[in-house]
């Protein structure tokens, strides 16, 4: 693993590596400094260095935020990129119907472009992902703004194509990217559940250009049945392994001249849908069996110590329980090379929803006390008091940094009560009932990292929003359910809190924020009860504490539990840290 920045090659006298994509007898080809090149890679945040051993040739980024480093790495290591360009989404707020706002992102995307477009590790250009919504896909104003953008990037950086990236293929996004975008050159496609018949069904929608699969994995919780009370069962970490090669095989390797190639998802972990589905790693490193068979797939050999292998779980019993109930659970786990396996059993809440886009999560906290005995062959588990959904996990690992995973979901019968305090956002603490999904203003210009590790109020990572906007404001409403802005039913009775506090601090000092809890008036059809703000909060450097008052609120019913707008600065960017969000009695 290299030491430093400082020992890379540098690029700052590197000239662009010009990529063309050609139609053959063959059919579709790349080829990048004038070689065929085929898209082997992977989407996520661990190790670069690792990748490249692992026989990948690219990985792809989502934005262009603070992407000079990641840039310069991969080229060291012979690694391409695919530059993400983020474009607006409507459910955060963003309008495609507002021209100042669609003029303000196509200038944001030149000045993308105009960065980067020398860099020697650039690939193509991906003009934004899934902006398109999850409904059927087709406003012909959402792809005027995407092909507009790709018109400008075909102009200024005609060297590298353009790509843009949907949620799947569903509705009208095939036809809107083949019609609607004469400017996209590649259609990048999000495909889990359906990724196996991904090539058969585009080619049904009427596909004519050619795709990389930008996502894929094992099938979402979106895609597969509930349980009685609603929690989707989710593969153990062999079975996800064996639907990456099956998912690799049919829709890439298996359409030559249409598939240019593809990144796997996720080369890191992240909490999404639970703590454990999507990612190829723990977050202390451990390599799953996803990462052992795209190492085969891309490199032509699998890795020399596998990880070790798990069945899904067998409670011996019920999975409806009372509060405090002991139950059984077994387990078979083993490791390739016949090494010693340490096995550890965890039970958390479970999330409160399943479909998030993408939007970031707090990684859920671990119950303490829950775990009475566990072996690597099963476990006894004591149920919490509080009624609700909880999932219990396993973690086997052997001794060569591998590992593998498994889970079940548990109920604990009764009425779900609010205790107080309860967190918004608050490390180790079981809730993070509301979601961050409600983006508003200027919220291309917003970045919003929920871990991030730098000088956090307490604990190990704190909320970092960073806002680039050039005046102008941006906000963040934590929804119940996921992007509710009134129209569905939702939210807790909050009855009893007095305030809700939270710590908060600037970057450098001066940064003005507004804060408030509840956001839908009486107009919407689920409004929240009661609604309050603290307005034009200075910040200080250091972390100081500040408080809504709430003793005259109606809380009987909060979908929106907590808003922030953060007031722009022209010409300079504006960051904000937020910790601790909590609401107390």
């Amino acid at each position: 693993m290299l030491a430093s920045l400082s020992l890379w090659p540098s690029t700052a006298l590197a000239e662009a590596i010009p990529v063309e994509l050609r139609q053959t007898a063959q059919g579709w080809q790349l080829l990048r400094g004038g070689e065929p090149y085929f898209i082997r890679g992977a989407g996520g945040t661990a190790s670069l260095a690792e990748l490249a051993k692992a026989g990948a040739n690219s990985i792809r980024t989502w934005g262009a935020e603070d992407i000079d480093a990641r840039l310069d790495e991969a080229h060291a290591l012979g690694l391409s990129v695919t530059v993400g360009i983020w474009l607006g989404h409507e459910r955060h707020g963003f309008d495609y119907h507002d021209q100042s706002q669609v003029r303000e992102q196509l200038e944001r995307a030149r000045q993308i472009v105009l960065r980067y477009k020398d860099h020697p590790a650039v690939l193509l250009w991906g003009i934004g992902n899934e902006m398109e919504g999850f409904g059927s896909g087709d406003d012909p104003a959402i792809w005027k703004a995407v092909n507009d953008v790709a018109a400008m990037v075909k102009q200024v950086d005609p060297d590298h194509p353009t790509m843009t990236v949907t949620a799947e293929i569903g509705g009208g996004r095939v036809k809107s990217v083949n019609q609607l975008g004469p400017a996209i050159d590649i259609h990048g496609i999000n495909s889990y559940g359906g990724a196996p018949s991904l090539v058969e069904r585009y080619r049904a929608a009427g596909g004519s250009k050619p795709f990389v699969l930008t996502e894929f994995g094992p099938p979402g919780p979106w895609e597969v049945p509930k349980n009685a009370w609603g929690a989707p069962p989710e593969m153990t970490s062999t079975e996800k392994a064996a639907f990456y090669r099956s998912s690799y095989q049919a829709s890439v390797a298996g359409a030559p001249g249409l598939a240019l190639g593809a990144y796997a998802f996720n080369w890191g972990y992240k909490m999404e849908g639970s703590a454990t589905w999507f990612g190829m790693f723990l977050p202390d490193g451990s390599r799953l069996g996803a990462v052992d068979v795209m190492t085969e797939l891309w490199s032509g050999s699998p890795p020399a110590d596998l990880a070790p292998t798990v069945e899904p779980l067998v409670i011996e019993g019920q999975t409806q329980l009372d509060p405090g109930d002991e139950t059984r659970v077994s387990a078979v786990v083993a490791d390739p090379e016949g090494s010693s396996i340490r096995a550890r059993w965890v039970l958390r809440p479970e999330a409160d929803e399943y479909i998030t886009g993408g939007d970031y999560r707090a990684m859920l906290p671990d119950i303490e006390g829950a775990i009475v005995e566990s072996h690597t062959t099963g476990a006894r588990v004591r149920m919490p008091e509080e009624p609700g959904p909880y999932r219990l996990f396993l973690y086997a690992y052997d001794e060569a940094g591998n590992a593998a995973t498994a889970n079940i979901p548990l109920l604990v019968k009764g009425e779900r009560r609010m205790r107080l305090p309860l967190a918004v956002y608050e490390e180790g603490f079981e809730g993070m009932r509301w979601v961050p999904s409600g983006w508003m203003g200027s919220t291309d210009a917003l970045t919003l990292d929920g871990a991030h590790a730098g000088n956090p109020h307490s604990g190990t990572a704190c909320i970092k929003m960073r806002y680039s906007g050039d005046g102008g404001w941006v906000g963040v409403a934590w929804q119940h359910p996921v992007n509710n802005w009134g129209d569905q039913e939702g939210g807790f009775d909050l009855t009893g809190a007095t305030a809700l506090e939270l710590w908060a601090r600037g970057e450098y000092g001066g940064e003005k924020i507004d804060i408030g809890v509840g956001l839908n008036g009486k107009d919407k059809t689920h409004p929240d009860s009661g609604i309050t703000s603290v307005k034009g909060i200075v910040l200080d450097k250091e972390w100081q504490r500040y408080e809504i008052p709430l003793k005259k609120i109606d809380l009987s019913s909060i979908k929106t539990g907590f808003v922030v707008n953060i007031a722009g600065r022209r010409g300079s960017s504006v960051t904000v840290y937020l910790d601790d969000i909590r609401f107390v009695r």
